[in-house]
């Protein structure tokens, strides 16, 4: 495995329900990307911004409802904390997605179809068992435009440096009328 220094502000968008936003409970119970349902915490984590919002659109369009369509009151939102400098496994370089046997046209297959969670969680469950702190990859939800994640393992919690209503950080000016 090749690694990347990682490290600093990132972003979490999490429902206003959660009590603890920056856990990785939900991710063991259910999976994730990098990680098998009942395997381990991961913290999914966007390297920024435009990743949150991506994210945030990613996952209202199998509803067909827009962002547009949330009350901003009851909207996803936005916790920003600092994660430890370290160097956590490269799935961004094409050299990094070479070493994890994925392909460089990563997070899309070669023939333009979303390389799927069960491909990369044995990869995850590879770096978990090395101690790796975590993975940063490139983001689906914002492709073909460039993004980064960060799926983070730990060891040491990460904590709330902010959290942002969902009102005061989608919309640049606020939301569209």
């Amino acid at each position: 495995m090749r690694h990347v220094k990682r490290g600093g502000r990132y972003l979490r968008v999490a429902d206003q329900s959660w009590e603890e936003a920056l856990s990785g409970a939900h991710s063991q119970a259910k999976g994730g990307r990098w990680n098998a349902p009942g395997e381990f915490e991961v913290v999914y984590l966007n390297a920024n911004l435009e990743v949150a919002r991506a994210q945030v659109r990613r996952r209202l369009a199998p509803l067909a409802i827009a962002p547009e369509d949330l009350d901003p009151a009851n909207g996803p939102v936005l916790i920003s904390t600092e994660v430890p400098e370290a160097r956590y496994v490269d799935a961004v370089s094409d050299a990094g997605l070479r070493s994890l046997g994925l392909p460089p046209s990563y997070p899309q297959d070669a023939a333009g179809a979303e390389v799927d969670h069960a491909t990369c969680q044995p990869l995850g469950a590879k770096a978990r068992a090395a101690a790796e702190p975590g993975i940063a990859a490139r983001s689906a939800a914002t492709q073909p435009s460039p993004g980064e994640e960060l799926a983070y393992f730990g060891p040491e919690p990460l904590t709330i440096a902010e959290r942002e209503g969902f009102g005061e950080w989608f919309w640049p000016k606020g939301p569209a009328s």
